[in-house]
């Protein structure tokens, strides 16, 4: 059994300049599976780098408000919001509200940092 709670996780700023913990990577633990699961967190007035995935993402939005694009698709997102980003979207998240937003992240395939391309 895997168990582990985001403040078990070690905190850092990706490149797209959001604060990420990752929960569970196939790279880095003994499990079988082919995606990566990180928590992610935008504090108020914050907007995110426009960046591309070679893989596909699933964003799950846990608390907050704000505006997710997707080339040239701009929708609000709030918690209990999905946002499915397909391989190659360009895309970025502002946060419009008044506290952080958190959001859990699916990568499949599993995120790699030379499948990544930040635009700016």
């Amino acid at each position: 059994m895997l168990k582990r709670t985001v403040a078990e996780c070690q905190e850092f700023l990706a490149g797209d300049h959001t604060v990420l913990r990752e929960l569970m990577h196939p790279a880095k633990e003994s499990v079988t599976l082919g995606y990566s699961l990180a928590h992610g967190k935008l504090a108020v007035g914050g907007r995110s780098k426009q960046h591309v995935l070679a893989s596909s993402e699933v964003y799950y939005f846990i608390a907050g408000q704000g505006r997710f694009t997707i080339d040239s698709e701009t929708c609000p997102v709030e918690a209990g919001s999905m946002i499915y980003v397909p391989p190659g979207g360009k895309q970025s998240l502002e946060n419009t509200g008044g506290a952080d937003i958190e959001f859990l992240c699916l990568v499949d395939p599993a995120w790699r940092i030379e499948d990544e391309t930040v635009l700016e």
